[in-house]
């Protein structure tokens, strides 16, 4: 039975309540800790569980600490252990652990997605469409004693993360320890996943011979960007294939050899945009396997502008958790970083879908900030967790999925959405040009506003 503080949260912060329910139902410490167990290869417990770990870096991703010492520093007497050996845990992570985890967690998300509703209608029908994108995390402060004398920015790693844009999470992720090196070098560890009936959406980075092979002997397909490095023979004139919000469509036949001296067939999309990209492009090719009596030219050219648009609201979205803590300059401990902010990401998921449910999908997609819905977690978890006894979140474990389901739902119907509404700004203004006087560098900006009120 919840006592009155309990209600207290459910009535003003409900978003919050779900939060905290979702990881006490997916990421619990016992779950965690014997994941961990039957997971890990080398590392192993000692004195410090793993889950202590995680739940000293979702603090720092979700914004109730600004950094792993602060956190650590609101727990040292319930963990028990130095500083120093939290850092030496979390710089031991390995990589394949930290990508196992966010599969993981995907597995136990994706059930509750679908019962609440929030599955949306696939891009295409027919497949299962997955989005590859890359990200490489930002430069860290030089801690590290070698990095102390290079001016040049420490990269701890970077990582490509698969999107499934009917469930809105990320399902998988391939992270690698060296930040500098080429995103198509992780590209083999992608195929080892590709599945009879996917459809691969990738920008041109991805568009390597070996990787469009790969996937087409998987009896899978793709849409992916055109490279300007792509070898290619055409096969017969370009065609007209109509117009798309974005501008007109052609479609050509095209032939691709691969190093084995192996053929195949593909489709290339020419879109004449309306208006130029940021780089300047006019046109926009895309290679595609697909074949022609199941999707249209112009149907490919929408899936590629939606996989933009799904994109940039993950990585807007990213940004609104600490996805990318600069104070971790060891790449195991930034990539597992990086990675619990992909599982965070997956219980917002959750948190949208059950708003979704009751408010309706296009009204959350198109209403609701995910800034508002971030900084009302990260302001309220910090204080609730103190309010609240834990024993009263292991109600979230024992639900079967029908009444957990109900449960989020029901907490789903007491969000004011007002209070997370979207502000988007209009057109950018042309800067105004400053003007610049050596001899007075400053200026009072009292002075000045009391000339604009003179005149």
């Amino acid at each position: 039975m919840q006592t009155s503080v309990f209600e207290r949260f459910v009535a003003k912060s409900p978003i919050s309540v779900m939060a905290r329910g979702m990881m006490e139902r997916v990421l619990n410490p016992e779950q965690l800790n014997e994941w961990f167990e039957n997971t890990a290869d080398k590392q192993y417990t000692r004195d410090l569980l793993f889950s202590s770990v995680f739940d000293i870096m979702s603090q720092v991703v979700l914004g109730s600490h600004r950094s792993v010492n602060a956190a650590y520093q609101s727990t040292e007497e319930d963990i028990g252990v130095s500083i120093t050996s939290l850092y030496n845990k979390l710089n031991g992570i390995e990589v394949a652990t930290s990508a196992e985890l966010v599969r993981y967690c995907a597995g136990q998300i994706i059930p509750l997605i679908k019962g609440l509703g929030g599955f949306q209608t696939p891009l295409v029908p027919g497949y299962h469409v997955k989005l590859l994108d890359g990200n490489c995390i930002e430069a860290s402060e030089h801690r590290i004693k070698e990095l102390r004398e290079l001016a040049a920015g420490a990269l701890p790693g970077k990582s490509l993360v698969v999107l499934d844009p009917s469930l809105r999470i990320p399902i998988d992720v391939f992270p690698c320890e060296d930040g500098h090196a080429q995103e198509r070098s992780l590209l083999g560890d992608v195929l080892s996943t590709v599945k009879a009936g996917d459809l691969w959406v990738a920008d041109r980075n991805f568009c390597v011979l070996s990787f469009l092979f790969g996937i087409n002997s998987r009896q899978a397909f793709f849409a992916i960007r055109q490279h300007g490095n792509l070898p290619f023979t055409k096969l017969g004139k370009e065609k007209a294939a109509g117009q798309t919000d974005t501008g007109k469509v052609f479609e050509q036949k095209i032939l691709v050899v691969d190093k084995d001296g192996n053929e195949l067939k593909l489709r290339r999309i020419r879109i004449r945009l309306k208006k130029a990209t940021r780089d300047g492009d006019k046109d926009i090719f895309i290679i595609a396997n697909l074949p022609k009596s199941s999707i249209h030219a112009k149907q490919i050219g929408v899936l590629y502008r939606k996989r933009w648009k799904i994109e940039t609201a993950f990585q807007e979205l990213t940004e609104h958790l600490n996805s990318e803590i600069n104070t971790l300059g060891y790449p195991s401990a930034a990539l597992f970083g990086f990675c619990v902010a992909l599982v965070s990401y997956m219980i917002f998921a959750v948190v949208k879908a059950a708003l979704s449910g009751v408010y309706g999908a296009n009204k959350i997609d198109n209403e609701v900030s995910g800034y508002y819905v971030a900084d009302e977690i990260s302001a309220t978890y910090r204080g609730m967790m103190i309010a609240v006894p834990e024993e009263e979140w292991l109600m979230f474990r024992k639900y079967t999925q029908s009444k957990l389901v109900a449960v989020l739902i029901q907490l789903a119907t007491k969000v004011k959405l007002s209070r997370f509404r979207k502000h988007p700004r209009g057109p950018k203004k042309p800067a105004t040009k400053r003007k610049n006087d050596p001899k007075h560098p400053h200026v009072s900006t009292a002075r000045i506003l009391a000339k604009r009120r003179s005149k």
